[in-house]
């Protein structure tokens, strides 16, 4: 059974600094892409990041210039390095992995205080 685990959430003033990561364990083939997502409260879920298994990426516009989504193939890892943070990007954020299937982590929470 595949399971993503996250970690790195957690309370950080704003302009800090945090990285998550997301871990596959159990077995997990023919994945793509890997990406980050976000659900504020009250809101949709919504995509952060997204990295192909060839390392191509795509940000939102609302994160551009300050995250920055890395992945390690060989351990079927995703990283997220978050900059500069505002207190508009507390959410619970989420890991995703596509391929064959997708599949979630549980989300980690990220609150930036002002």
């Amino acid at each position: 059974q595949v399971q993503l685990v996250e970690s790195g959430g957690g309370l950080v003033q704003a302009g800090g600094s945090l990285r998550l990561s997301c871990a596959a364990s159990g077995s997990i083939f023919g994945i793509n892409a890997m990406g980050w997502y976000r659900q504020a409260p009250g809101k949709q879920r919504d995509l952060v990041a997204r990295i192909t298994v060839s390392g191509s990426t795509n940000y939102a516009d609302s994160v551009k210039g300050r995250f920055t989504i890395s992945r390690d193939n060989a351990k079927n890892t995703v990283y997220l390095q978050m900059n500069s943070l505002k207190p508009e990007d507390t959410a619970v954020y989420y890991c995703r992995f596509s391929g064959r299937n997708i599949y979630w982590g549980q989300g980690t929470q990220v609150t930036v205080s002002s």
